[in-house]
Parts: structure tokens; sequence; C-alpha cells
């Protein structure tokens, strides 16, 4: 009968035999002194590696910054947004508020979390719905199909109508205030459900409760504009209300400095007293339910072909529903690059704490599992397929990105 227990002395005999292999000394050195990632890097299959693509979007814009939040999902669906902001304005970079959007996110999340608390009332908090519920609070995260939701009911913005902030920027203390209150919440509301309160009750007090929400986000993210004044210089090519424009008188040849863009047919773009909604409309113009969110879940669990709604995830409710269509994985592949041959960027969500270089100065934006040898370093096996590690819970959507071009090859695979 194999022991229960881990035996000393064959710990020791593994000990002793470690050092007695000159693989094991140098992994063990390397490892020591510059950490795993460093270590396990494949130098070899990193430099082949280049930011060439034969099939790109023609304006990427800047490079936006989420910094120290949870906002990348927003970030990726804005800047999928923002190509049309991008041609109808005929600039070559735009950005839309993303601290605008995180406010009605979270008022929306609040609103959300606390309905799904008042739904739950009848079942103890050591349910597993009433306590994920309550663990994972109010947080930053979301999909493509949240982002949506928020733009179909509030509009959009440009970044400078609602700037960053210090908590939009880094959000942890704002959510550990805001967290903290949903609990105060959700407690008062489960105590009123055990006191008899009626639903119509029970939901008067969450709208009272939301007062603290918004007191909260306003104080954290300045208060959300209502109207506002929008005022960019367009290309001559602007899709826009001609009435609205007003040209740019070009600066002499003899006045331009070096490298200064020739201004020639720009023009300045003034709406004035313009609500979010109607900036979306006018600037953006995208149809916030004109998408289809696409997933590659290798499950006998769920079978491909089919559309899955995970419960309790919605957080505007009354808006558009997170819905995933699973299929094979060459379907999402050939969908994506014929959104991007179309000149329309993909937002996109992978597990970025997988076996990738992050954090490598030399190799920047390299994202590729073949890069790193975690199993030639350690001469451990880590291989597992999708399948086993989705349900052994090794893989989960953490980071979203914006798929702005590929490469492919000769057969255009």
């Amino acid at each position: 009968m194999a022991d229960q227990t881990v035996n000393p002395q064959w710990a020791n005999e593994e000990t002793a035999a470690f050092s007695a292999d000159r693989a094991n000394r140098v992994a063990r050195n390397s490892v020591t002194s510059m950490g795993v990632s460093a270590a396990a890097r494949d130098i070899t299959t990193m430099r082949t590696y280049a930011d060439t693509y034969g099939v790109a979007v023609a304006k990427t814009g800047d490079v936006t910054n989420q910094r120290q939040s949870g906002r990348c999902w927003m970030f990726s669906s804005f800047n999928v947004l923002r190509q049309e902001a991008i041609k109808k304005l005929d600039v070559d970079t735009f950005e839309f508020s993303q601290a605008y959007g995180m406010f009605y996110d979270k008022l929306e999340k609040a609103n959300s979390a606390l309905e799904y608390i008042i739904q739950t009332a009848d079942q103890p908090t050591d349910s597993r719905v009433v306590n994920t519920l309550l663990t994972e609070g109010i947080g930053d995260g979301g999909y493509y199909s949240f982002a949506m939701s928020l733009v179909e009911k509030y509009g959009l913005v440009p970044k400078d109508a609602m700037p960053e902030t210090a908590c939009s920027k880094n959000s942890t203390q704002m959510d550990e205030r805001i967290d903290r209150l949903f609990r105060k919440s959700a407690g008062e509301l489960r105590a009123a459900y055990a006191a008899g309160k009626s639903q119509d009750e029970l939901r008067a007090l969450k709208q009272e409760q939301l007062k603290g929400f918004h007191q909260i986000l306003s104080v954290c993210l300045g208060e959300p504009p209502l109207t506002f004044d929008f005022e960019c210089k367009v290309g001559k090519n602007a899709q826009v209300d001609k009435a609205k424009l007003s040209p740019v008188e070009p600066s002499k040849a003899s006045d331009k400095k070096d490298g200064e863009k020739d201004e020639e047919g720009t023009q300045i773009l003034r709406d004035f007293g313009i609500t979010p909604l109607e900036f979306a409309e006018r600037y953006c113009g995208v149809d916030p339910r004109g998408f289809v969110q696409l997933i590659s879940v290798p499950s006998k669990k769920y079978p491909y072909g089919k559309v899955y709604h995970p419960t309790f995830i919605d957080t505007v409710l009354g808006g558009i529903k997170t819905r995933f269509l699973n299929v094979e994985p060459e379907v999402l592949e050939a969908a994506t690059i014929a959104s991007l041959k179309d000149g329309n960027p993909v937002c996109m969500a992978c597990d970025v704490m997988q076996e990738f270089p992050r954090h490598n100065e030399d190799f920047n934006y390299v994202l590729s599992t073949d890069t790193m040898d975690y199993n030639g370093l350690f001469g451990v096996d880590f291989d597992m397929d999708r399948a086993s590690m989705i349900e052994n819970y090794e893989t989960s959507l953490t980071h979203a990105m914006t798929f702005q071009g590929v490469e492919l090859d000769k057969d255009g695979k």
C-alpha cells in the first residue's frame, strides 16, 4: 500500500541526486539569480517574431493605457469603436473617455449586484451563488457586451471631456470603498427580506442605497458631463456636418518647425452643447448590438454550435445580454481574419497569465507560448490540453486586448 505521507528518506535521496545533474545546477543558478520567467525564455524562438502584419487596420491610433485598473475590456472595446471615429473625423488617432465609462459601469454593477442579492435573499450566505456575489463584489472586469450596453444607454465622450483621475488610473482604493458599501448594503437587503419586506420595498431600499455609490463615484472620478462642447481638429475628408466646420489657416513654409505636420485642408469641428448619446451617434455611429461574441471552449459539457449565457453576469440590467457562441478554434480564427481584412479591429480576450514572456524588455509585446521553455528549465512536464486546463480551473480569461492586424502565410492561413 502506498504511503499517504512524504517519506523523509525519499526526500533526502531526491535532494542528493538533484545537484549531481549538470542541467539541474544550471537551472538552479539561473532561476535563483534572475527569476523563473527570465530563465525560461527561448531566445531562439523569440527573435523569430517581428511587428509586421500583411493585413492591418490602416490607422490604429495611439496606444491607450489602463494603468493599474481592471478596465482592459473597456479599453479594448473602445479601441474597436474609435476606428469609426477616426474614419469619420479623418484623424490619425482618437480616444474616448474610459473614466466616463467607468463611472456608469460601476454604478450599473452596483445596481445589478444588489438586484442579484435581492433575487437570492432566500439562500444562506454560504451558498455558492451568494458567496460568489459577496466575495467578488463590484470588480473592474467585464466583456465587450458590457461596454456596448453602456454605450447604448449612456453614450460616449472624448477623453478630454472627462479625463483620467487618480482613482481611475489606480482603482484599488476606490474599489475598496465601493465593495465595503456593497456588502453593507447587501446585509441590509437580506435583513429586510428576513423581516418580511416585499419585493417593492426591497427595491425601494436598493434605490436609496445607490445614492451612496453615486456619491463615491462622483468623489473619485468627478461628475460625468451631461452636455459638453466638442472641439477637434479634423481632416479634409471628415464625414461631419459642414456647418460645424471652420478652416485652419495653413502655416507659411518659412514658419514651419522641423517635423511639423502640414495642416493644409485641416479644419476645426465645433459642436456645442452636445450630449454623450448625441456624440456617440454623430461621431461613432456603431450599432451597439451589431456584434457576436465568439468563444472556443473544447468541452463535452459545452458543445460547439450553441449559445451560452452565464447566470448573474449581466451588469446593465435591461441592456445587452452577455451571450457566447461556442465555436471551433478554426471558426474563431477565420472570423477574426475576415474582420481584419474588412478593416475592422477585433476585441479579444485570453489568459495572459499562462506561458508568455511578460515583462521582457528585450522582446517587448511578444505574447507567444512557444517562447517560454518551462519544461526544459525544470525538467518537469507541464503540458495540458485546453479542455483539461478549463475543466481543472488552470485557465480563464484574464486580459482583453484588440487585434489590429494579422500575418498570414502564402496559403492565407
